[in-house]
Parts: structure tokens; C-alpha cells; sequence
């Protein structure tokens, strides 16, 4: 499953999201992410045996706890794909803050005409 197939699971991004924090016991993720998005224990578990597998957390056992933990490692992938992209829209977005300057300055000098 390519990195992008596994974040298009909103369960799943919300998991990477809320691991970016720190780590979390099995039972607060169930909590949280089951509680937004209506679903079972065991539907979350599957989400996180998915992140699991793909590279995207870690578990570790804290006495009877599992504790989940991100790991970067995917996501460094998907910034490498985003950064070779970004010189498409890079000097577009500069040109845009360019406009929105020149405008600024342009109510500026209007606002010390009217004075």
C-alpha cells in the first residue's frame, strides 16, 4: 500500500495525527479516534494494525499496555515526493505574495492621498 493510500483513511490520518503528539496507550486512541468517528474498539485496531504494518507506528508492551508511537519514517517519504512538486507551485505562491504586497502598499499610498 503506497504511503498516500495509507493517509487517505481519514481514521488513519487522524491516528497519525493525534501519534504526532506522542506516544498513546491503545485505549485512549480507541477513546478518542473511535469516540470522533463513531466506531468500534476493533475498528480502530485494525486502523492501527494497518499504521503498524505499513511503517507509519510502533507498539511497544507497558505491562498489560500496548503504547503506540509514530514513526517518521513514511512521512520523510511523502516530504521527498512533495518537495520535488513543490517547484510547480512555489514561484506561483511567490508571485502571489508579490500582488498581495503591492496592493498593500497601494491602499497605503491611496490612504496618505486622501489625508
Amino acid at each position: 500500500m503506497h504511503p498516500f493510500a495509507v493517509l487517505g483513511d481519514p481514521v488513519r490520518r487522524r491516528l497519525v495525527e493525534v501519534l504526532a503528539t506522542g506516544e498513546r496507550p491503545a485505549g485512549e486512541l480507541v477513546d478518542l479516534v473511535g469516540g470522533e468517528f463513531g466506531i468500534t474498539q476493533s475498528a480502530v485496531s485494525q486502523q492501527l494494525q494497518v499504521l503498524r504494518k505499513k511503517g507509519f507506528a510502533t507498539v511497544r508492551s507497558a505491562g498489560r499496555r500496548r503504547i503506540y508511537a509514530l514513526d517518521p519514517e513514511p512521512l520523510r517519504s511523502i516530504g521527498a515526493w512533495i518537495a520535488y512538486y513543490r517547484q510547480f507551485w512555489e514561484s506561483a505562491l511567490d508571485d502571489l505574495a508579490d500582488e498581495i504586497e503591492r496592493g498593500k502598499a497601494q491602499l497605503v499610498q491611496r490612504g496618505r492621498s486622501a489625508s
